[in-house]
């Protein structure tokens, strides 16, 4: 019998066994290793694990951080293990050797080995597995919520208001970046509308309106943010918003795709490092197939909220199929929420969270108030006034329910007039205070007496429809004359609504007699023959009559 005495199995081993048996040997040896390099792999993730946990008492927001870059870490040599394990694995042979063991060899040796380590086997398809950061302490889930995003635009919210119509959430625009000058400037009812959301139990979310045209800029911006924002709970994600920058009056007009979005990603980035959750605001055309950002770079690490309208709202808990992945959807710009004076963006987002964020400044914060001039641009003035009869001082530049008289000025009494809007106010200090008062009723000429009869009546003209973003929203109601003998200077020009006008029977809001006889809107023409500047009365002739409106809901058509 040729061959040799196996000693260890007392039995004899012909030389071709002897060789089966070396390679079987050597196919154990290898996949030993393997199993190693895949348990080293296990102990370092709960190595790191264990230390994130054993430094939990740390800074939160620097824990994040270092969890972020220690799974990048561990994803990367993660890589680099699977690719020695598959040079330590691969059994390289003789083909027809390997063939001939295949054949000859049934045994449960390699049956048992980790189908996974085999080379040649069948591989699933290509998986990138999108990591979204989120710097969340209270816990995220996966509830459907329901929100808005405003900024001073808006007008003066009444979050009470707001509040009984269910929203879930307010994502607050707190600055911008001057698309010019370049200078960082906060909006100027971000603090009123985040203390005034939380007070009505509203979870809060930020954004900022960028024009970075640097990551460092970007970065800047980020945190400016943080620090403007650390007085007050943010449970709902930061945001980045970028828009305009293919006009060529931005300062972005002309930066690449590329660079665009490096710069939001620096931006979302320092966001994450403050302890907040980023996410990263466009349209559905400007992210679809990347056309205008990187958005499958972006979508890998950051919630993306989309913007996209006029789409089938009737189930709003899936929203449009899309290319990408979105966690936010705002689904209009045309929502009406009571309290909100102005039409706001409403939002769904594919995700809420299990409470409250604390703020991350807890020290006392300074009430804020809101800026009652934000629909309205004033220009300065300082000037001496007072009234041509008597007019109202108010606490806002309005005559609706939401503003309050304060003090009746009358002739002869002088006030500082330090600003004028075009759309009829006057803002005014008063003994130390300031008010608003419609500029038609008040005179620089100190010497005016005034008339035996006030022409200031009771009540005002009735606005005529919510203001548009280019109209001013708290338009004064100018008044005829006493006895309706307002002089006209006579014109003769083609003139439309701003968005819509009454046209009345007489130049008055009071008079019994003086009533709505057509309502002309935008897009309609009708011929002005005269205007009135000293009360605000215009003369038109339209469909035959003559009637009278407000000018200041006019516009000649050019």
């Amino acid at each position: 019998m040729s061959g040799e005495y196996d000693s260890l199995n007392h039995n004899y081993v012909s030389h071709s066994g002897r060789k089966r048996r070396n390679r079987r040997n050597r196919r154990k040896k290898q996949i030993i290793i393997a199993a190693a390099s895949i348990a080293a792999v296990v102990v370092l993730v709960g190595t790191v694990v264990f230390v994130v946990k054993h430094n939990a008492g740390n800074d939160e927001t620097q824990i994040a951080a270092e969890e972020l870059e220690a799974k990048n870490q561990i994803a990367e040599e993660s890589k680099d293990t699977e690719a020695e394990d598959d040079v330590v694995i691969e059994v390289v042979e003789d083909t027809e050797e390997a063939e001939a063991e295949e054949t000859d060899d049934t045994s449960d040796d390699v049956a048992s080995a980790d189908p996974g380590a085999a080379t040649g086997a069948e591989k699933g398809a290509t998986v990138d597995v999108a990591q979204v950061v989120s710097a969340s302490s209270v816990g995220e889930n996966a509830s459907i919520t329901y929100g808005i995003d405003v900024s001073k635009f808006q007008g003066t919210i009444d979050w009470a208001q707001a509040a009984s119509s269910g929203i879930n959430f307010a994502m607050v625009r707190v600055g911008y970046r001057d698309k010019g000058t370049g200078e960082i400037k906060a909006d100027s009812n971000a603090k009123y509308n985040m203390q005034e959301a939380e007070k009505n139990g509203i979870k809060i979310g930020a954004y900022f309106f960028s024009t970075a045209v640097t990551k460092e800029e970007a970065i800047e911006e980020a945190d400016w943010v943080a620090n403007y924002i650390a007085k007050y709970p943010i449970t709902y994600p930061v945001g980045y918003n970028c828009e305009g920058f293919e006009n060529n009056s931005s300062r972005q007009f002309g930066l690449t795709k590329d660079e665009r979005s490096s710069i939001a990603i620096a931006f979302l980035n320092e966001v994450y490092k403050k302890g907040y959750t980023p996410i990263f605001y466009a349209s559905r055309n400007e992210l679809n197939g990347d056309t205008k950002w990187n958005t499958s770079e972006i979508q890998k690490n950051y919630k993306i909220w989309m913007a996209w309208y006029n789409q089938d709202t009737s189930n709003l808990a899936t929203g449009p199929a899309t290319s990408f992945k979105y966690a936010m959807w705002q689904y209009t710009n045309q929502g009406t929420v009571a309290g909100i004076p102005k039409k706001v963006d409403v939002d769904v987002a594919y995700f809420g969270y299990n409470g409250t964020e604390a703020a991350k400044d807890t020290s006392e914060r300074e009430t804020a108030q809101a800026d009652v001039e934000a629909l309205m641009k004033f220009t300065d003035a300082n000037e001496t006034v007072t009234a041509k009869s008597k007019t109202n001082l108010r606490d806002k530049p309005s005559q609706g329910s939401d503003s309050t008289v304060k003090v009746t000025l009358t002739n002869g009494q002088t006030a500082t007039r330090t600003g004028i809007s075009n759309s009829g106010w006057s803002r005014v200090v008063y003994d130390g205070a300031t008010y608003y008062a419609v500029s038609s009723y008040l005179t620089t000429d100190l010497s005016a007496k005034a008339p035996e009869t006030a022409p200031q009546p009771a009540s005002p003209e009735p606005a005529p429809a919510p203001a548009t973003d280019t109209q001013e929203a708290a338009e004064a109601t100018p008044q005829a004359a006493p006895g309706f003998k307002t002089k006209f200077t006579d014109c003769n020009e083609v003139i439309t609504a701003k968005e819509r006008v009454n046209l009345r029977s007489k130049p008055s809001v009071t008079d019994a007699d003086s009533t709505v006889v057509a309502t002309l809107y935008a897009g309609t023409s009708a011929v002005r023959t005269g205007y009135n500047s000293e009360y605000g009365w215009s003369r038109i002739e339209y469909n035959g009559q003559v009637l009278y409106c407000v000018s200041s809901y006019i516009k000649v058509v050019e």
